[in-house]
């Protein structure tokens, strides 16, 4: 499979708990390339953008109040087979159900705050990229010269 781009953040959660260099070093241990990088506070019309596909659900609102209760760190980053690697990076959605090894089976404890998330598709990737990120704010050309030994 070419090089994909996926879409992590750190929640407030994470950020407020000083998880962000170890859970950056997770994702570089893994392989993956950063490409993009920033430190916000999302704003209500952001996150309901991106939180839109749970829109009228009963935890619609939580969602939205967490997510803009303090900074985030939002990363784009990028690899071979990027989307399934970060996902095995971050563990299961619930924490109870994540794997120790993983960010949430090591980091999280509860749902509602599980310490950071991660695109789940190519098309989430490519929408939560957008929502984030505009196109100068990420990296195009980089490559790392330790690239042949991360991958054939």
């Amino acid at each position: 499979m070419a090089e994909e781009r996926t879409f992590v953040a750190i929640k407030p959660d994470g950020v407020e708990r000083g998880l962000i260099g170890e859970i950056i070093g997770r994702f570089e241990k893994r392989g993956l390339k950063l490409v993009g990088l920033k430190l916000m506070t999302v704003t209500t019309s952001k996150a309901e953008e991106h939180y839109g596909e749970h829109k009228g659900k009963p935890f619609f609102d939580g969602l939205i109040k967490f997510i803009t209760s303090g900074p985030i760190v939002a990363m784009c980053w990028e690899g071979k087979n990027a989307i399934v690697l970060a996902r095995s990076v971050i563990g299961a959605t619930n924490p109870k159900d994540a794997t120790p090894g993983t960010i949430r089976g090591d980091l999280a404890v509860d749902l509602g705050r599980n310490v950071v998330h991660g695109s789940d598709s190519a098309a989430s990737a490519e929408r939560e990229i957008g929502i984030f990120f505009s196109k100068q704010e990420l990296l195009e050309d980089w490559q790392r010269t330790i690239h042949k030994w991360i991958v054939e």
